[in-house]
C-alpha cells in the first residue's frame, strides 16, 4: 500500500491519535507540514490524504497556505484519491466540494456526543471539538453526523469530512485552550482547561472511537483504491 499523506497545518495541531493508530497498524505515512511552503505533493502518490486542524479558517483564502490547501484536496477529489478531513480539513474538503464554510453561531468547545446515522463510520463519541466556524453539507454529499450546533460529518464517495477531531488527545486541546484565553473570555469563558476534563475511562473510550473511524475510513479508501485498479 502506498503511504498516508498527513497535512499538518500548524505545530500546536500534530496528528496525535491518528499518527497513533498508523502506528498500530503498521502503515507508512508522511508528515507535511504546509505552513514551511514546500512544492505540492501528488495526491496520486498516497493511499489517503488526511487533512489536520489549523488556527485559520477554510475561507482564508488570501493566505497562501490556505489556498495550497484548497488546491491540493480539489486535485485529490479529482483524482479520487481518497480525503479525512478533520475539522479544518473537513472544512477545506467541504469548500471544496461546493459546501459553505462560516462562523458558527454557537462555538463547540471540549468534550461532545454527536448524532449519528453510521456510528459504524462515526462513532457517537465521546468527541473533543474546538471550532469557531462550521460546514453544511456538501452538494451530493451525505451528513451522518450531527450536533444541536452543527453538521458533524459527511461523506462523498471514499471521502470524509468530520467537524470534531478523533486525532486529538486532551494535552493537545488543552494548548489551544491556553492560546485562545482571549478569544474564550469574550464568551465568558475563563477557564478552557475546565471544558476538557475527562475521566481515564472518558479518553480510553475517545481513543477507541478514534481507532474505529480511522478503521473504517480505511476500509473504504481500500475499496475505492481497488475498484479504481481494476
Amino acid at each position: 500500500m502506498s503511504p498516508v499523506l498527513i497535512r499538518q497545518h500548524v505545530e500546536s495541531a500534530p496528528p496525535g491519535l491518528l499518527a497513533e493508530w498508523l502506528d498500530t497498524r503498521g502503515l507508512a505515512y508522511e508528515i507535511d507540514r504546509s505552513w514551511l511552503g514546500a512544492p505540492l505533493p501528488d495526491p496520486a502518490d498516497y493511499a489517503f490524504v488526511a487533512s489536520l486542524g489549523h488556527d485559520r479558517g477554510a475561507g482564508d483564502t488570501h493566505l497562501p497556505a490556505v489556498a495550497a490547501e484548497r488546491e491540493l484536496l480539489a486535485r485529490a477529489v479529482e483524482r479520487d484519491v481518497p480525503v479525512l478531513g478533520l475539522c479544518y480539513g473537513g472544512q477545506v474538503l467541504a469548500a471544496v466540494l461546493g459546501a459553505l464554510v462560516g462562523p458558527a453561531p454557537v462555538p463547540e468547545l471540549g468534550w461532545r456526543e454527536v448524532a449519528t446515522d453510521d456510528p459504524g463510520l462515526v462513532p457517537p463519541g465521546p468527541w473533543l471539538e474546538w471550532h469557531y466556524e462550521r460546514f453544511t453539507t456538501p452538494p451530493g454529499a451525505t451528513e451522518i453526523a450531527r450536533t444541536p450546533e452543527a453538521s458533524q460529518a459527511f461523506t462523498l464517495g471514499p471521502h470524509l469530512g468530520v467537524q470534531f477531531h478523533p486525532e486529538a488527545t486532551v494535552d493537545i486541546v488543552a494548548d489551544w485552550a491556553t492560546a485562545d484565553a482571549e478569544q474564550l473570555a469574550a464568551l465568558g469563558i475563563g477557564d478552557g482547561a475546565a471544558l476538557l476534563t475527562s475521566s481515564h475511562e472518558r479518553r480510553t473510550a475517545a481513543r477507541g472511537a478514534a481507532f474505529r473511524l480511522f478503521d473504517a475510513f480505511l476500509a473504504r479508501a481500500d475499496q475505492s483504491n481497488q475498484r479504481l485498479a481494476s
